[in-house]
């Protein structure tokens, strides 16, 4: 008997759905490859001294690691930092800004905050967009308007969690599009009961104000039909792993110290990414700072593993791979919509 996750009850029937509408051969694809981190230097209420070595261990380590990998058009990987508003600090900022002007990182907005009310949360928002920009010369603009990619702490976005807890905001996505939200990248959150209902699946939602989990439905991205709405979800892949133990297990595309990249793991993300035509959308995600994860990523090898085990698949398939930040990933989905 299938054993699944608790809260399967949110996502398998959509993940089945998906599995039927993709079943089938794989022509040569376009494959964009993102990573999103929760980047929390001072999780677990770590010291300065702690959040200050969780940064420079990655200031230190990733460009030697970037530069050692290539895409199908010779570019390095890219890695999304998402700070979260509540961490502040301008000597971590700075670290990060670095990698950007390398052209190996970028930084997008990461928050947690629990029922201090709408006004706080716009206060909060925009005061870190500001600095961001101002003092650390992060985000960028887009017609006229500055834009950021956003990941909701604890998972609870749009007050999805069942006790209200860690948002109390039913209009949150409405409020995420008026401060200048370019997409969410929150998903999957997996075995919680935040994990939205559609899966694997690129597509838009409009905000009901006076409800929770407006995300859980919405107009998926096609070809020649791009689609609008309110904020454009890009989730990672999420579903069954049936390889390398006994009891099948979640995939929901987190790297990890206890889940490193693997063979399988590679192939099933090119199985459950979502797809526009051709291009297939591969978001990962991870806690980098963690000392754990940090010691497993950059020290021993998991991220030269990853970028090795993705363009090799990708040679095997025939695939085009391409690495990107997240912004980029929302402009590759807006051409895959177009075309």
């Amino acid at each position: 008997m299938l054993h699944l996750p608790r809260y399967a009850e949110l996502w398998f029937p959509g993940y089945v759905r998906n599995r039927l509408q993709n079943w089938g051969p794989r022509r040569q694809e376009r494959v964009w490859a993102a990573i999103a981190d929760h980047w929390e230097p001072y999780r677990g209420q770590a010291s300065y001294e702690t959040a200050r070595q969780r940064s420079t261990i990655w200031s230190s380590h990733w460009p030697a690691i970037a530069q050692k990998h290539a895409d199908s058009t010779g570019r390095p990987p890219q890695y999304t930092f998402y700070y979260p508003q509540e961490e502040y600090h301008p000597e971590f900022l700075d670290l990060l800004a670095d990698l950007r002007r390398q052209e190996i990182a970028d930084v997008d907005i990461h928050i947690h905050h629990n029922g201090e009310g709408q006004q706080n949360f716009i206060d909060r928002m925009s005061g870190f967009i500001e600095t961001l920009v101002a003092k650390h010369g992060l985000l960028r603009k887009h017609n006229g308007q500055v834009v950021f990619g956003f990941i909701h702490g604890n998972w609870a976005l749009d007050n999805s969690r069942p006790d209200g807890k860690y948002c109390g905001l039913n209009n949150e996505i409405t409020l995420l599009r008026d401060l200048g939200c370019y997409a969410d990248f929150t998903m999957p959150s997996g075995a919680s009961p935040t994990q939205s209902r559609t899966v694997n699946t690129i597509y838009w939602v409009t905000d009901d104000p006076l409800r929770p989990r407006s995300y859980d439905r919405g107009t998926p991205v096609k070809p020649g039909a791009p689609g609008s709405g309110d904020l454009l979800m890009i989730p990672g892949p999420l579903g069954v792993r049936f390889a390398e133990r006994l009891i099948p297990r979640m995939e929901n595309g987190e790297i990890a110290s206890q889940d490193l990249p693997t063979p399988y793991r590679v192939r099933r993300w090119l199985e459950l990414a979502p797809r526009i035509g051709r291009n297939v959308f591969i978001k990962l995600h991870a806690h980098g700072a963690l000392e754990r994860n940090a010691e497993a990523l950059l020290l021993k090898g998991g991220l030269d593993r990853l970028f090795e085990l993705l363009a090799m698949e990708c040679r095997r398939c025939g695939h085009e791979l391409h690495y990107v930040s997240t912004w980029e990933m929302r402009q590759a989905v807006d051409r895959a919509g177009e075309a």
